[in-house]
């Protein structure tokens, strides 16, 4: 693909070259021509043809987090049963339940 950008960059740099050097052209003349027949085509072919890869490394930076995620995941100590956490309940520590067990007492 590459060869082929070198030999038509090529044939438009010595395009541009006998039109500043002939006794009829110009250097404006040149530089148009390097620029419409070498830069700008080749700059819209170039970007045409890499839109897959674009593609395909976009794809590829969106599921890497996702990627590594799953791989964290995996990897990691198995975390505990909710109710081996030691706060799974969810009330305050030592916090004291109001009047839902009667008080025992001995009889006289």
């Amino acid at each position: 693909m590459y060869l082929i950008v070198l030999g038509w960059m090529y044939v438009v740099v010595l395009m541009a070259a006998a039109q500043a050097l002939s006794p009829d052209g110009s250097m404006p003349g040149a530089i148009v021509t390097l620029f419409f027949y070498g830069l700008l085509p080749l700059a819209l072919v170039l970007y045409l043809v890499r839109t897959p890869q674009r593609r395909q490394a976009m794809r590829r930076a969106e599921a890497a987090p996702a990627q590594q995620a799953k791989l964290a995941q995996e990897t990691a100590p198995a975390a505990p049963a909710a109710s081996d956490a030691p706060d799974a309940g969810g009330h305050a520590p030592a916090a004291a339940e109001l009047g839902s067990v009667a008080a025992v007492r001995k009889e006289a």
